[in-house]
């Protein structure tokens, strides 16, 4: 074998050995680009945020009750398609999901311990739907109302789906009296 080669495979070797007992010594260290270490900064800010907000009431009420569910109501009168209808719903239980996931885990766990029921109603009105929001909002039950940007069927801005999601009768004091849709 050539002295060259010899030399190369000792130089390699070395630097293994180097980095290595480097990484046992200190495992959290790592090689960061500046905007790494500015994106981890960012979502350690954000965490921050999210903590000093309070838990919602009905993260409570988690502890007691054991019948969670989640309503979503469709506004009629916009006459939205199936699939428009479909992907509203999601919009409006993932931005609800999202939005009490940090403030209300219990809650959360305790409406996918009931099998996440999810009940889809109808209503006539924007305006009908907004008084349901704020009589969800006088007995503490968290809601989110999707907004459409309006690049399909409807007018941009239209509130399309309301989520609605806490203890089954609590839930149904508010929407118990629409119909199926």
């Amino acid at each position: 074998m050539d002295v060259a080669w010899l030399s190369a495979i000792l130089v390699g070797a070395g630097c293994l050995a180097l980095g290595f007992f480097v990484g046992a010594r200190k495992p959290g260290l790592k090689f960061l680009s500046t905007k790494t270490v500015k994106t981890a900064a960012l979502v350690d800010g954000n965490k921050k945020c999210r903590a000093a907000k309070p838990p919602l009431e009905i993260e409570k009420l988690a502890e007691i009750i054991e019948d969670f569910k989640m309503v979503l109501v469709v506004r009629n009168d916009l006459k939205m398609g199936k699939g428009k209808i479909a992907a509203q719903c999601s919009h409006a239980t993932l931005g609800l999901y999202k939005k009490i996931l940090h403030r209300a885990p219990k809650a959360l766990s305790r409406w996918e311990m009931c099998g996440q029921v999810k009940v889809v109603v109808k209503i006539e009105s924007e305006d009908d739907m907004l008084e349901l929001q704020k009589r969800a909002k006088s007995l503490s039950i968290p809601t989110h109302i999707v907004i459409d940007a309006g690049r399909t069927q409807i007018a941009p801005n239209s509130r399309t789906v309301m989520a609605v999601l806490g203890p089954a009768d609590m839930v149904d004091d508010v929407t118990g009296g629409l119909k199926l849709l």
